[in-house]
């Protein structure tokens, strides 16, 4: 009988320091974490595709992810947004993975194909509204602004315009992604477009503008991987995300090299959405990676990573806050009526740039 006793002892005591184990360190981030967090414990994994380490700070998050919740493993891969959403789809019957992470017009196409369920995170009402959809099918984590990034050493006159852009002294000088095939690139088409007077009704007076920039030789090439060039000065002006810059201004070494330029027309920010995928093994798990994510905490992690918050309301340390350049005229890109358009940069871009 005291054997049956102490082994009661002894597996209650155990249990209490795993209890102790998975407590969470200090007050809830938002009501109903506790809660969350205990359910999510019961499955132990969350699978989050095309979050990789290395890109828009999502390396910070996992580790501040796994530090808050020991006793859930955060697994996650690095694949890019178009093969994310094509593995999901021959999956579908059977998911592998519980979030997916990608370019907006991408998130919105996974959602147009029935991959994905309906989740709203918190802070979710604190989105914009091209930002969300109404059925938390996708959500915004974060966005980024497309810019110009001077290498001042490179260029004796900065571009402050798009039409700045078009001038002899800049010949060779410009480098930005393919658009069929780069979010970048995409965004850069949308942001020359919005200068140029177009709308999300058609792109073309976009198109046409870099195709007069290829055709005046102010194109040094077409690049997706142009950072380490940019780097290295071997890059006048990136057409680019605000992130790549802010990496090569603050923690790559280039300091007051470089300059990011807000062009004078106005630019284009495009939303990053994160999502529960549909038929998720395991759904509580991955509703706490998404919280956690759309959390103030996580929010302000992008932001320590060189990338903009998607809550717009956010209060930042003034550290973060004073390295994000000021933006007097930024359209977040409504990515649901972007995906229409899609067709007719992949064909028009190649006709009017590539002549094919």
């Amino acid at each position: 009988m005291m054997a049956r006793v102490l082994g009661a002892t002894a597996w209650f005591a155990v249990m209490m320091l795993a209890c102790r184990a998975w407590a969470l360190d200090g007050p809830d981030l938002y009501a109903g974490e506790s809660a969350l967090y205990d359910a999510a414990t019961k499955e132990g994994l969350v699978v989050s595709s095309n979050t990789g380490a290395n890109w828009a700070n999502w390396g910070a998050l996992a580790a501040a992810f796994a530090k808050r919740y020991p006793a859930v493993t955060l697994a996650y891969n690095d694949v890019g947004s178009g093969a994310a959403v094509i593995a999901l789809d021959r999956t579908r019957a059977k998911p592998m993975v519980d979030t997916i992470y990608a370019f907006g017009i991408v998130g919105v196409d996974a959602a147009s194909r029935g991959l994905l369920a309906g989740f709203k995170p918190v802070n979710f009402d604190r989105l914009p509204a091209v930002a969300r959809d109404p059925d938390g099918r996708w959500f915004a984590a974060h966005q980024m602004p497309v810019l110009f990034i001077v290498n001042k050493k490179l260029v004796k006159s900065v571009p402050r315009s798009w039409a700045d852009l078009a001038k002899p002294e800049l010949k060779g000088a410009i480098v930005y992604a393919d658009p069929r095939t780069s979010g970048a690139g995409q965004v850069t088409v949308f942001a020359a477009n919005l200068a140029a007077g177009g709308s999300l009704e058609t792109v073309r007076p976009g198109i046409d503008y870099l195709a007069e920039l290829h055709r005046i030789g102010n194109v040094l090439r077409v690049d997706a991987g142009a950072y380490v060039d940019f780097v290295k000065g071997k890059v006048p002006v990136w057409i680019s995300f605000e992130m790549d810059g802010l990496r090569a201004k603050h923690a790559d070494g280039m300091g007051d090299d470089v300059e990011l330029v807000a062009p004078a027309e106005g630019t284009v920010a495009a939303p990053y959405t994160i999502s529960l995928v549909k038929g998720a093994r395991h759904d509580n798990a991955a509703k706490l990676w998404l919280n956690f994510a759309l959390s103030d905490q996580g929010q302000r992690l992008f932001a320590d990573g060189f990338v903009r918050p998607a809550v717009n309301d956010l209060a930042l340390a003034p550290e973060l806050a004073s390295r994000l350049p000021k933006l007097a005229k930024v359209e977040l890109l409504d990515v649901a009526r972007a995906l229409l358009r899609k067709p007719d940069i992949d064909g028009g871009w190649a006709q009017a740039v590539l002549g094919n």
